[in-house]
């Protein structure tokens, strides 16, 4: 038949057919299965008219919903000669959907079978040996499926033959061997359609799906598990030697089936030793084919059973003979260190080892000392852990983390029951030494890799990654045995670093290296009290070996190898372990010179990593650097030009590696941020007095001010070059200052104290040169208001109080008519800093400009809201506000709100206040708002009433509360959208009644009568529940009522 088939005019119209209407439309059966197969055609014809071609299909999506479709279907399917491929498999779905609908009856189902059964012995059992002309993979596929449907049906009580027909089609006819290729290949295609159906742990099955399943499976093990675990062995028996394909679909049916059938029925001493002849021989056993045996041992030993049963299986499978004849084969032997070393069959061999040795840690796990199951469990784990090791030992990642679970087991075993067992006691002193042997030499870079070569990025990650769960198996190794862990580990370290003493660069980098990193992880041990030392002598044994390394480390100048590795890796470690420079200070200078050589490294990796890591062990050691912080400073001051440039989009592309990234002048520029930092500290050493402090700090900040005045004119007009200079050269002013302190204004835990007032002075032209920038740069204002914003937080720290006469300049710089509602958010942080900061100074300033302010962050919660992130942005500003309110409320400050200057701006406050109060869509910002007026009742509510009259502080403020503020923990949950099961909204609900008892404490019984006269009474409250929720509100305590409130609220909005 042709691809396009051309419908021919008939007195019938196609419309009449292609809805479905075959009950109004007289058709013959062979007219009606020439219009479904007209229909498919088109339908699968990609030239066809496209209205036809829809209509086709609306046809077809049609077909499984008429009760009549699968019979046309079933025809068309078997007829001879045979329609198109696509034809037929869309016969075969709407036959299948129609068996698996349960709308066939026992009798139809039956003439179905003997339709299909006779179609695939005409088709699989020819009746000579000629090769047959089967149909494709997919069609095969198809008719299994629809054949297991059938059996599904059928075999509980009607088609007991089942497995013996489709058995039949495995040999030619009048004869009893498995000869015949493609019958073989469809009964095996049918076996692993049954096993998904009835037996695939990773298909959701109803409970009722479930039950007629597991019946199956039953009826299967009861009838014809000998059967079919038979036909297994005279297929492989006849097809091991002449066909891969088949040996290869066998034996995944095979692995799939020991799953759930009984295994003493199916693995059979003969079927185990057609396996093991697929795996060990080396004619007979193609590649495909013995990797192909290698996953079914696997999937054999994942088949659930008792500890004791699975060792029995272990030994009866041969599994530890498998592995060690196949790890001397010379695939994975003579070839090993071989371009043509076959890392599958490795990786297959070292999954079946995994898998085994992980079984038998379970098995001893379930035993008691001494039991046969934990003597044969232990012989095991003799014999199975070298061959593990082998695995783990080798050069490909892949292969190493295959076993890695099994080894995991077993450190979690020996945890477990090293204390409680003598049985694992001795053996875990005689297998850690060997498994932490092979952990710390996997460890090891391989001497095929190269560290910094950007085409090994990929492989590198995947390195490190490793390493991370080598690190879990010492870990785990450690917690066993300490002492083993500790002595390994201080023997390669100390050892590596003397061999570098003595042999200098020729040391393998992969040597060093592997010491480092070795001595970075040890820390974990190391400083588990907190610390190295305890009153100048170390806390734990482990520091003890700890400071010995590290006295090393100094001593044998590892420092000095020229690998970029090996020079990362010193830094890390030296600022990991500053405390150890603090108790030896002497040490500090000739590290200092190799830090000072490594930030001018010519790889960028070491450099921007270095600024970083210096800025670090700079800040640790500042308190014993006054006698070289000149020669510091004099040293990097070569590293503290800026240079600005404009990223580019290929710069920001976040597919880029992080090599890559670290070369973009953003990243390059963040890292040399790091380079002020340090600058600062060290300009802040202990040892260096006030009057140097000022020299090297106006060192640093000259020529910065000199770059800012030449850029600030092309700035102006516009230059993103220029403006972009103007940015990082504030950034590193702001960097500078928070090197040089630690102080933070009223801060409680900080030790540090404020900068001399000299230093002050100094960093007050910073700050004046700051706000020139912000003052008469007019574009890209957003890039100057950020740096600026930056700096601001880190100049509070040097300039203490000076900062807050300019306090109102900087509020103008930075809350201009442009500032994003996330700028203005940012920056009301920052005054929530300052206030609390200088609250003893900060009164007449914020006097000043309150109004102002709070006048430019209310047009910002006026602006409308253009999307997504403006609408987030909006309403952490919105927070922002209520929680600098709160700010001034809690540090006694509240009265600067009803000043003369800023009392006409209260009332909107307070309507901003009950605005956002009554906001449903915003639970966060209604509770806070809430906590705002309950902070201000407490404030000005005057003192606790108990039967004399309100006192409040601000004249009025009584009445005003009842008024104003107590309606609003009703109206919050009055809105219509406001719902009551929210978590959130009933923890607005919660701070509103924190807000009634508080008004109630400071007005008394006015307080109740203006709710039962007026407040609940005018929202319908009926007389009952009023005289109950007063009753609850005067006479218990906050946490009752609250939750007697929002029980209330709840029930009110059902």
């Amino acid at each position: 038949m042709e691809a396009q088939v051309h419908i021919k005019p008939t007195i019938y119209s196609w419309s009449s057919v292609i809805f479905g209407q075959w009950a109004s439309v007289k058709l013959t059966s062979a007219a009606l299965a020439l219009q479904v197969e007209n229909a498919i055609e088109i339908a699968s014809d990609p030239s066809a008219d496209r209205t036809l071609n829809s209509q086709a299909l609306d046809f077809i999506a049609q077909l499984p919903s008429d009760p009549e479709s699968w019979r046309v279907c079933l025809t068309l399917f078997v007829r001879d000669p045979r329609c198109s491929e696509f034809v037929r498999h869309t016969c075969l779905d709407v036959l299948n959907n129609a068996i698996r609908s349960g709308s066939l009856g026992v009798q139809t189902l039956n003439a179905v079978r003997q339709n299909l059964l006779a179609y695939a012995q005409g088709t699989y059992k020819p009746l000579d040996t000629g090769l047959p002309a089967v149909d494709s993979i997919h069609l095969q596929n198809k008719l299994a499926q629809t054949l297991t449907s059938l059996f599904v049906c059928l075999y509980p009580s009607e088609w007991l033959s089942f497995f013996r027909d489709m058995l039949d089609l495995t040999a030619f006819a009048g004869s009893s061997g498995r000869e015949n290729a493609a019958g073989t290949v469809f009964f095996l295609r049918v076996l692993s359609q049954i096993h998904d159906e009835i037996a695939d742990v990773f298909l959701a099955r109803s409970p009722h799906e479930r039950k007629k399943s597991n019946e199956l499976k039953d009826l299967i093990r009861e009838r014809d598990a000998k059967v079919v675990a038979g036909s297994w062995q005279e297929i492989l028996s006849q097809w091991r030697a002449k066909d891969s394909t088949v040996t290869d679909i066998c034996l995944v049916v095979v692995g799939r089936w020991a799953s759930w059938t009984e295994i003493s029925l199916i693995i059979t001493p003969t079927l185990r030793d057609l396996l093991l002849e697929l795996v060990i021989s080396q004619s007979n056993g193609p590649a495909a084919s013995r990797e192909t045996a290698l996953t079914t041992f696997t999937e054999i030993l994942r088949k659930k059973m008792s500890p004791a049963y699975k060792l029995e299986l272990i030994d009866f499978l041969k599994i530890r003979e498998v592995i060690a004849h196949l790890i001397a084969s010379p695939a994975l032997a003579d070839l090993r260190a071989t371009s043509q070393y076959d890392t599958d069959l490795a990786e297959s061999v070292a999954q079946l080892a995994n898998h085994s040795l992980s079984d038998i840690v379970k098995a001893i796990e379930s035993a008691q000392d001494q039991d046969s199951v934990m003597v044969q469990g232990v012989s095991h784990l003799k014999g199975f852990l070298p061959l593990v090791l082998r695995f783990f030992s080798d050069d490909y990642d892949e292969i190493c983390s295959t076993v890695i679970p099994c080894l995991s087991d077993l450190l979690t075993l020996f945890r477990r029951k090293e204390k409680s067992s003598v049985v694992i006691h001795e053996q875990s002193i005689a297998m850690l030494g060997p498994v932490l042997d092979a952990v710390v030499a996997k460890m090891r870079y391989d001497e095929t890799s190269s560290w910094g070569n950007e085409d090994a990025q990929t492989d590198e990650a995947e390195f490190q990654e490793l390493r991370k769960r080598l690190h879990v198996l010492q870990q785990a190794i450690a917690a066993v045995d300490d002492a083993l862990y500790q002595d390994k580990i201080s023997s390669v370290v100390i050892s590596t670093f003397e061999n570098f003493k003595r042999g200098g660069t020729q040391v393998d980098w992969r040597d060093l290296d592997l010491a480092l990193h070795e001595m970075f992880l040890f820390g974990e041990l190391g400083l588990k009290s907190g610390g190295l030392y305890s009153k100048t002598k170390p806390v734990t044994p482990a520091a003890e070996r700890l400071i010995a390394m590290m006295f090393k480390l100094v001593e044998c100048d590892v420092a000095s190898s020229p690998h970029p590795a090996v020079q990362l890796q010193y830094m890390e470690i030296c600022v990991r372990y500053y405390q150890f420079f603090d108790a030896n200070p002497q040490l500090i200078s000739t590290t200092l010179e190799r830090f000072i050589l490594f930030v001018h490294h010519d790889h960028v990796k070491v450099q921007t990593r270095s600024w970083y890591l210096f800025a670090r062990f700079i800040k640790h050691a500042r308190h014993h650097l006054g006698d070289i912080a000149q020669t510091v400073i004099q040293a990097l001051s070569d590293l503290l030009p800026i240079k600005a440039e404009i990223p580019d989009e290929v710069s920001d592309n976040s597919d880029m590696s992080s090599e890559e990234n670290q070369q973009t002048p953003s990243a390059r520029f963040d890292s040399q941020l790091h380079l002020f930092e340090a600058i600062g500290c060290v300009c802040s050493a202990r040892g260096v007095p006030v009057e140097n402090q000022v020299i090297y700090i106006r060192t640093v900040i000259t020529p910065l001010f000199s770059d800012m005045e030449m850029h600030l004119s092309p700035a102006k007009n516009g230059d993103d070059l220029a403006v972009m200079q103007v940015h990082h050269l504030i950034m590193a002013l702001g960097t500078l200052a928070r090197g040089f302190s630690d102080w933070t204004p009223a801060s409680i835990t900080s030790s540090a104290s404020p900068p001399a007032n000299q230093v002050s002075e100094e960093f007050s032209r910073t700050s004046e040169a700051i706000l020139l920038a912000l003052e008469s740069v007019n574009v890209n204002t957003d890039v100057i208001r950020a740096a600026a914003r930056f700096s601001f937080s880190r100049l509070v720290g040097v300039l203490g109080s000076r900062i807050l006469p300019q306090l109102p300049r900087w509020i103008d710089g930075l809350l201009s008519r442009t500032s994003s509602k996330d700028e203005m958010a940012l920056f009301m942080r920052l005054l929530d800093q300052v206030v609390y900061g200088f609250k003893t100074e900060i009164y007449d300033i914020l006097n000043t400009l309150l109004t102002p302010l709070l006048q430019r962050v209310f047009a910002g919660i006026a602006e409308p809201v253009t999307g997504t992130d403006d609408e987030i942005q909006l309403a952490e500003l919105k927070r922002e506000y209520l929680s600098f309110l709160l700010v001034i409320l809690n540090n006694n400050l509240e009265a600067v709100l009803v000043t003369e200057a800023n009392q006409a701006g209260f009332a909107n406050v307070i309507s901003t206040i009950e605005h956002l109060a009554k906001d449903p869509s915003d639970f966060p910002t209604a509770k806070l708002a809430f906590t705002v007026l309950t902070n201000m009742v407490t404030k000005w509510g005057g003192p606790d009433v108990q039967t004399k009259a309100p006192e409040p502080t601000l004249p009025g403020f009584d009445r005003f509360m009842m008024e104003r503020f107590s309606p609003l923990c009703w109206a919050l949950p009055s809105q219509p959208n406001f719902d009551a099961r929210d978590a959130q909204g009933k923890q607005a609900m919660g701070e509103a009644s924190g807000l009634q008892k508080a008004i109630y404490a400071k007005t008394g019984e006015q307080y109740l009568s203006h709710l039962r006269n007026t407040e609940l009474s005018g929202m319908g409250m009926d007389e009952g529940t009023m005289d109950d929720y007063l009753r609850v509100l005067s006479n218990s305590d906050a946490k009752a009522f609250k939750q007697y409130f929002q029980g209330l609220v709840q029930r009110s909005k059902r």
